[in-house]
């Protein structure tokens, strides 16, 4: 059944306007009055599962359904794995954010790195967030997520990490972890050992420059491996994501 995000609220019985983009999907698969899709809220705040939903009316740009049933189901990963990535090329960072989230990750922060390609500011950076947020979004309806992982600002790499000196608030006790090809790195299902929270951190085309890595385990980030090979900037962080959902 085809899956739809709705961050409209969601109960039993409502009747609701799809946003524009669930509409035009919709029209797209010439679904009629009385098909049945699958509705999910997607935010941190909104209900959680999925509901069952029955197309009521097919406007020219517009779709109206009825909300039925809801289903408490998740599918999202064990343990909260946060992903600090520096900013690949256009096509990478986007294939990146959609794996990465079908992958169960809980945010994605882009970090402006010094090997960064891609140098995001003012309109283009908010253009980006909300095209990499859209594809979050569409990730989660293709793979049955039915929570939306936050794309945040992108930030400088150095800023964030001097800003971000001491423990969350929120994750108190969450992991600090750095993708290194320096020796002496412990591997990542050992330095990961455990059920809590994870903050990732994995560099660019080129990965992090010396200083940009002393200033991260200055800051509390511990070096960790893959193992001998040296895999993309697109590549590496997925790898682990992997990993991670299943410690």
């Amino acid at each position: 059944m085809p899956r739809f995000h709705c961050p409209a609220d969601l109960a039993p019985g409502a009747e609701i306007d799809l946003p524009p983009g669930a509409a035009r999907h919709v029209q797209v698969l010439r679904l009629q009055p009385g098909d049945g899709i699958t509705l999910f809220h997607g935010g941190a705040d909104g209900p959680g599962g999925e509901f069952e939903a029955t197309v009521l009316r097919m406007g020219r740009s517009d779709v109206r359904v009825q909300v039925g049933a809801h289903h408490a189901v998740e599918r999202e990963a064990p343990r909260a794995i946060h992903l600090l990535a520096g900013i690949t090329a256009n096509e990478r960072m986007d294939w990146l954010v959609e794996k990465a989230t079908e992958l169960g990750v809980a945010s994605i922060t882009p970090l402006v790195a010094e090997r960064s390609v891609l140098k995001l500011k003012g309109e283009r950076a908010d253009k980006k967030l909300a095209h990499w947020q859209a594809v979050a979004v569409a990730a989660c309806e293709q793979c049955g997520r039915n929570r939306v992982p936050v794309v945040h600002d992108a930030l400088d790499l150095a800023a964030w990490v001097r800003a971000h000196a001491g423990p969350s608030a929120a994750e108190p006790s969450a992991l600090r972890l750095l993708l290194s090809l320096r020796e002496g790195t412990r591997p990542l299902l050992q330095a990961a050992a455990g059920a809590g929270p994870v903050w990732f951190l994995s560099g660019p085309e080129g990965g992090l420059s010396a200083a940009e890595e002393a200033l991260a385990v200055q800051h509390g980030f511990a070096p960790t491996t893959l193992g001998p090979r040296v895999l993309r900037a697109e590549t590496a962080p997925l790898a682990a994501l992997a990993a991670l959902t299943l410690v």
